[in-house]
């Protein structure tokens, strides 16, 4: 790192809290040592109470753009200049690009995630999709999962203030693309279970599993599980979630959410440098494999 450092390094951020057990500050700086590029990604502890005067200071500083990780995907939408289509959609952001000062948000959690499905030759198309959580990284997955021709998902999370935002998805999908979409109460246990089995795939897009909720699902047991359901958690600390945990022991196939963030990454790596992230490279060296 030291030896890349020069007068004329440009400096991306990683916005969020907890952030300091990020695999993404060692991922970027490999793919931008690899590639040559006079480029440092940096890792800052930031809640939203401290977003609106980090996101001041990026653009008073010069950095050349962000990534943005809970709790500040949502929030952060109201101090950017910007927003891409999708972003717009969603309602939250991942990824900023500082284009001279004018801020652009961007979100590829979704497209990440799909990708990362692909990656590990699970074909969603056409089939259900079950999703526990209706945060910014849930709203990404669900739409972009829509706009790529999922058949049907089914959204579950408690009704707290993350609740009405999950309906606004339902609405959003229901009226723009061709998938159907329901949003249930986590406490509506038969329904739950009867989504999944319906299901093709299960995915946890809630915080539930990593610091300070680990070892902690709001999946009640293993029961509501079958061997051929496809199980993945968008966590990848630990790298092995109760959630996931439970899925094994049942014999369905997993993936957790290094690969979601190996992709999502990616996209943000080509905005803000103009090049292809070195996929294989960084599979490699983060020791991703297909599960």
């Amino acid at each position: 790192m030291a030896e890349r450092i020069t007068g004329h390094t440009e400096l991306i951020g990683l916005f969020a809290y907890p952030i300091r057990h990020s695999s993404s500050p060692a991922m970027h700086n490999e793919a931008f040592a690899h590639l040559g590029l006079d480029y440092a990604y940096l890792a800052f502890d930031v809640d939203s109470d401290a977003l609106e005067d980090a996101i001041k200071g990026m653009r008073a500083m010069g950095f050349k753009g962000a990534n943005i990780s809970m709790p500040n995907k949502n929030a952060v939408v109201k101090y950017l200049d910007k927003l891409t289509p999708r972003a717009e959609l969603v309602g939250a952001v991942n990824t900023i690009t500082n284009d001279n000062g004018v801020l652009t948000g961007d979100i590829t959690d979704g497209t990440g995630f799909m990708m990362s499905l692909k990656d590990n030759g699970f074909d969603v198309i056409g089939k259900k999709m079950t999703i526990g959580g209706c945060g910014g990284a849930a709203t990404a997955i669900a739409i972009q999962a829509a706009l790529d021709g999922v058949k049907e998902i089914s959204i579950f999370n408690i009704r707290d203030k993350f609740f009405e935002s999950g309906e606004e998805t339902v609405r959003k999908i229901n009226e723009k693309t061709d998938c159907k979409a329901n949003i249930y109460d986590f406490d509506d246990r038969d329904v739950l279970r009867r989504e999944i089995e319906e299901s093709y795939i299960l995915v946890n897009a809630t915080g539930m599993g990593m610091k300070p909720l680990e070892g902690l699902t709001w999946l009640p047991d293993e029961s509501y599980l079958r061997p051929e359901l496809i199980v993945a958690d968008t966590i990848y600390s630990p790298p092995q979630t109760r959630f996931l945990e439970m899925a094994k022991s049942v014999g369905c196939k997993t993936m957790n959410g290094m690969g979601m963030i190996l992709f999502q990454g990616a996209a943000g790596f080509k905005q803000w440098t103009g090049c292809d992230m070195p996929i294989e490279h960084m599979k490699e060296v983060l020791g991703i494999s297909n599960e």
